[in-house]
Formats: C-alpha cells, structure tokens, sequence
C-alpha cells in the first residue's frame, strides 16, 4: 500500500509542473550577470514575442546574446524551433543545432555556440 502512494505522489507531481516563464525567469539571469535583459515584446525577437509564456532576451557575462522563447509547454518546442529555424538567416540555418536547445517549454537561441557554463546558468535560470 505505501508502495502505491508513493508512486501515486510522484506521478503527480510530475503532472502538477509548471510551465517556465519570461516573467519567472528574468531576475534569475540578472542575478547571475547576465545584462540587457528585457521582457519586452518588440525587443525579444518576433517568435519569442509571441511566445504563449513570453520571451526574453540577454547578453551573457561573454556578451553572448540569448533569446528565450517560452512556449505554452514542451509539446509546442518543436513548432517554435522550426520558427526560428525558417526565419534565421541562410548563414546560420546549417549552425542551428549549434546554437539552440530546449528545456522543458523553453526555446532557447545564442548568438554563436553557448560556454557550457553559461548554457547551464541559462537552463538553471528557467522558472515558472
């Protein structure tokens, strides 16, 4: 019996995870040096813009530039990778796979391949 509600409150909480969020998840790369972050819609890009969860955009302690799109959950990544797949430029679509990942809802895109560190900060950062 105890077996059983165990496994009955994991698998809930696993459903009861919330989506991350631009809103959640700003003050967290700010804390940890990342700079020019900024919620703004007309700022973040298009895709992130329109993002269910909103967007951010942010130079990395390395100047890096990162935008975050947070979709409504992880079934909608695909779609919104494919977004900023067709909308990069011709000298970066072969670089794609390089430069973008996903974390749960969130679309994460660099300005040219992420330091390790500063890709799991980034990741770390992602907050409902």
């Amino acid at each position: 019996m105890l077996i059983a509600v165990c496994a009955l409150v994991v698998g809930c909480g696993v459903r009861n995870s919330k989506p991350s969020t631009a809103a959640g998840s700003v003050s967290c790369l700010r804390s940890h040096a990342f700079t020019r972050v900024t919620t703004n819609p007309g700022a973040v890009g298009f895709i992130a813009g329109f993002a269910d969860h909103g967007g951010i955009r942010a130079a990395s302690p390395s100047w890096n530039i990162l935008t975050i799109a947070f979709t409504e959950g992880p079934d909608a990544v695909d779609s919104t990778e494919e977004a900023f797949r067709s909308h990069a430029p011709k000298s970066l679509r072969p670089h794609m796979s390089d430069i973008m990942t996903a974390s749960g809802n969130a679309v994460l895109v660099w300005t040219t391949t992420p330091d390790p560190d500063e890709l799991d900060t980034a990741q770390r950062c992602l907050r409902p």
